[in-house]
């Protein structure tokens, strides 16, 4: 197998591959390794690693020996140094001593770690420049950013490096990234992959886990993989009616669509992003589905400071964490200044403020949940522009917890929503701007709504494919290039 070959298979082809015996999985291993090492060069993507090895993982697993990284935030492996994105933690990190349930289902679905990937500090950005890693590229254009929080991860998996990468979502931070570089990015329902044992409702309910893939199946097929309850979890979703994979391709039926184009924020929205959804829409008239324009009524003044809220209350707590874990104090010296103003937010919280900020969260889940009874699915952009340039969402900026949230989420202003309510939701790159940046185009639906999810983003994986795009960083140019 050469890097072209490589580069050009999904988690599920190349896993295939794997077991056909055509090549083994410690080739496929030093030549993912070898990608990372050289787009890392451009991207500046990973935090710790490759490694000498892959992680232990099960051989007999789904996708036995497929290389895979891992976010370097919430999820974490055994004997592998975490630093979160923040200084706090020192250059050397924390070592976990075992894994977490998600990683668990990882190893058993014999995904072969070979990385750590970068974030911002402690995931509260929409951009990956964190000052403890330094910024990270998009492989479509390197002076702009790779999104965040799942920054590193998509990078890496855009530029033919991975096939597959972990990533989790508290405001967007799986389907913008996805968004910024041209992948799929599916955020899943409360509740139905685990952020055990360390949390019972990440970031109050709003934070889940999962990937960012180049497919909608391998999407799918992952997601069959860790969607498993474990004992003491706070949300128990029942299984689905078969397994996810088997919606990719299935007969849609026909649906009632909702389109929404303007932000809910008040924001700008590039003409071109607007343009990339209302195609979508086109796309899914045409195969036979009713589109409407409309969308839930959303406040979003009272979601924008209820999300500061949970927000600051969530980093004041881990903060409060690791200065217990490690004796540091958290200062200007080893926190970036937005991280630090919106700390200060949450440790000055009052439990009536907080219990605000979650009747606020309820009151907008009640609403999503109303329009659903309308629609089977939203169309809305995934970001408001493509991927801005390095910089603009600069976590280091002298603002305050309100103001930079404002800032997040005046480009990100169809994300946070959805990790209010609870609700599943999917970024697809079904477009690209004149400056040949990706676009991400969201879908989203009622809670549980996977399977719909997958079956709809499958229908217009075919109708508006987008397999033959390749960024200007990509493993198999600058490799061969090299040669």
């Amino acid at each position: 197998m050469n890097i072209d070959e490589y580069a050009a298979l999904d988690a599920t082809a190349l896993a295939a591959v794997i077991a056909s015996g055509e090549v083994t999985a410690g080739e496929v291993a030093a030549l993912a390794t070898e990608a990372i090492t050289t787009v890392n060069k451009e991207l500046n993507a990973v935090a710790e690693g490759p490694f000498d090895r892959p992680l232990d993982h099960a051989a007999d697993g789904r996708f036995a020996g497929v290389p895979f990284a891992i976010k370097d935030l919430v999820l974490h492996a055994a004997g592998v140094p975490t630093r979160m994105g923040t200084r706090l933690l020192g250059k050397d990190g924390y070592v976990p001593a075992a894994d977490t349930h998600l990683m668990e289902r990882f190893r058993a679905a014999g995904l072969a770690t070979l990385a750590v990937t970068t974030t911002p500090e402690l995931g509260f950005n929409g951009n990956s420049e964190a000052l403890a890693y330094g910024s990270t590229r998009n492989p479509w254009n390197t002076a702009h950013s790779a999104g965040g929080s799942s920054g590193g991860s998509a990078a890496l998996v855009a530029a033919g490096a991975l096939p597959v990468a972990h990533a989790n979502d508290g405001g967007g931070s799986i389907r913008v990234p996805a968004a910024c570089n041209g992948l799929v990015g599916l955020k899943p329902s409360r509740g139905r992959v685990p952020s055990g044992p360390d949390f019972g409702d990440a970031l109050y309910g709003m934070g889940v886990e999962l990937a960012v893939s180049r497919t909608v199946r391998d999407t799918a097929a992952l997601l069959d993989e860790v969607a498993v309850g474990y004992p003491g979890d706070p949300v128990v979703i029942a299984p689905p009616a078969r397994p996810f994979l088997q919606e990719v391709g299935a007969d849609t039926g026909r649906l009632r669509i909702a389109v929404h184009t303007e932000s809910w924020a008040g924001s700008h929205v590039d003409p071109e992003v607007a343009q990339a959804v209302e195609a979508a829409a086109r796309a899914l008239e045409a195969a036979g589905h009713h589109v409407d324009r409309a969308t839930p009524v959303v406040d979003w003044e009272r979601l924008l400071t209820s999300n500061i809220a949970l927000w600051s209350a969530f980093l004041a707590e881990g903060v409060a964490g690791i200065e217990a874990m490690t004796g540091a104090t958290a200062g200007p010296e080893n926190l970036e200044r937005t991280t630090l103003a919106c700390v200060e937010y949450g440790r000055g919280l009052s439990a009536l403020e907080l219990n605000g900020a979650l009747a606020s969260m309820n009151a907008v889940s009640r609403e999503v949940g109303r329009f659903f009874t309308g629609y089977d699915l939203l169309l809305t952009p995934t970001m408001n522009t493509p991927a801005p340039l390095l910089g603009h969402l600069d976590g280091n900026a002298d603002l305050g917890a309100l103001e930079w949230a404002q800032r997040i989420f005046g480009v990100c202003s169809f994300t946070p929503l959805f990790n209010q309510t609870g609700t599943p939701a999917v970024s697809l790159p079904l477009a690209q701007s004149s400056q040949g940046l990706p676009i991400g185009v969201q879908l989203a639906g009622p809670f549980g709504s996977e399977a719909l999810l997958l079956r709809v983003s499958a229908l217009l994986e075919s109708a508006m494919p987008w397999a033959d795009r390749r960024p200007a960083v990509h493993a198999a140019t600058l490799m061969s290039r090299d040669a």
